[in-house]
């Protein structure tokens, strides 16, 4: 008989998304005349920049001849782009990180997964809540999470609530957990902590051996100067922090697949005989051997978006998606709606009028102004209540969901 790892058996039945796109399959289907505006998932609309169209051109022309061929690359990623990002993404802005410290992937998503692979499996582990759900399922079928409770949460995860009651601001652990995962600008609710927050939290892993796992994917929304872009602009970060970025939400990589994690060199864990080890080496050789590298052709498109060109090319992009949430924040607010994030990030959390449930909410949303959001209950025990909009949709598509929903209340 075959044994399966048993603690995919302990998941929720289906992941988030799934859920929501049978729900719309079903409305559509019902419903084929209807004009349906999509602001769950957070899939971007914008086209990918024409700098890295470009580049993706030059480089297809490279595969088509043997002289120029690339096969496989290296699995940290080909060092002209990581050279790019360290540049430009640390550099420029006094943040110390060598291009050897950065990997190249598919994806934040995969990343915030996957770095499970070099820590124990026996880790303590804390999550803002609400959570983005990979950081949890992750953890589910690694065997660290524990049992589902009836309220929601997981035996072995503690939960840091996030709600309007706290400002969107979580409580320091109090567990002493090994592993702390921390997203800012904040999915889903769109929020962001200070640098004075956030060093908060330096202070507090480098004082309890904790590791943060910072999911930065929309750093390039920020536009408050007191909210840093890395969590590296904080002293002490490169001792107990793993940043990890995509240009998914920037350059509209979405199907292209390209991001990065920074692995700080004087980053160590403890194995299971108290010798110190470098995080950086163990996640390399996790990176060779479970990874061939992210194409040639995503990461030559990536590295335009670093030229002159591209760089304004991503800026209008995010000014774009900027419009669209401030758009949907003064709408809503003026409609009577509380509304929180839309500023330094694309998503809005949205507070469900009356006693209303994440679901009934985004069930009225759908049924009754053709608009797809995400219930917040989905995110966690603490999203429940809330619903989360994107700001992805087109300038004329934001402006009729914000007129649809207005006319509604």
């Amino acid at each position: 008989m075959i044994k399966i790892n048993d603690n995919f058996t302990r998941l929720s039945a289906s992941y988030l998304f799934s859920d929501i796109a049978r729900k719309v399959s079903e409305f559509t289907a019902a419903h084929p005349d209807t004009s349906v505006i999509r602001m769950g998932i957070g899939d971007v609309t914008r086209p990918i920049c024409p700098a890295a169209i470009d580049a993706m051109h030059q480089a297809v022309e490279h595969e088509a001849r043997s002289e120029t061929f690339c096969g496989y690359g290296p699995e940290q990623g080909y060092g002209f782009l990581r050279q790019a990002i360290a540049e430009h993404d640390y550099r420029q802005h006094g943040i110390d990180i060598d291009s050897d410290e950065i990997f190249i992937s598919d994806g934040a998503k995969s990343d915030t997964g996957n770095i499970g692979d070099i820590l124990s499996t026996g880790c303590k582990v804390a999550v803002t809540d609400p959570v983005y759900p990979v950081y949890v399922d992750t953890n589910v079928m690694a065997g660290r999470a524990g049992a589902l409770r009836p309220d929601g949460r997981r035996d072995n995860i503690e939960y840091l609530t996030c709600t309007e009651d706290n400002g969107f601001i979580p409580d320091l652990p109090r567990t002493s957990p090994d592993i702390i995962y921390l997203c800012y600008p904040n999915n889903p609710t769109g929020t962001a902590l200070t640098r004075s927050q956030l060093a908060v939290w330096i202070d507090y892993a480098l004082s309890h051996g904790s590791l943060l796992l910072f999911d930065s994917a929309y750093e390039a929304y920020i536009t408050d100067s007191d909210v840093p872009h890395s969590i590296y602009e904080i002293s002490g970060a490169r001792e107990c922090a793993i940043e990890f970025r995509s240009f998914s939400k920037t350059a509209g990589f979405t199907g292209v697949r390209c991001g990065y994690t920074v692995v700080p060199r004087s980053l160590t864990g403890i194995s299971s005989s108290g010798e110190r080890i470098p995080l950086h080496t163990l996640w390399l050789r996790r990176q060779s051997t479970k990874f061939n590298g992210a194409s040639y052709i995503s990461q030559r498109a990536a590295e335009a978006l670093y030229t002159p060109q591209g760089r304004k090319q991503v800026t209008d992009t995010i000014s774009y998606y900027a419009e669209n949430a401030a758009l949907l924040r003064q709408s809503l607010s003026n409609a009577g709606l509380s509304v929180y994030g839309g500023i330094n990030s694309p998503y809005l959390w949205v507070k469900t009028p009356g006693a209303a449930s994440s679901w009934d909410f985004f069930n009225t949303l759908l049924h009754r102004c053709h608009i797809v959001g995400t219930p917040g209950s989905g995110f966690g025990p603490s999203g429940e209540g809330y619903l989360r909009l994107t700001a992805f949709s087109s300038h004329e598509a934001t402006a009729e969901a914000a007129r649809r929903i207005t006319s509604m209340l």
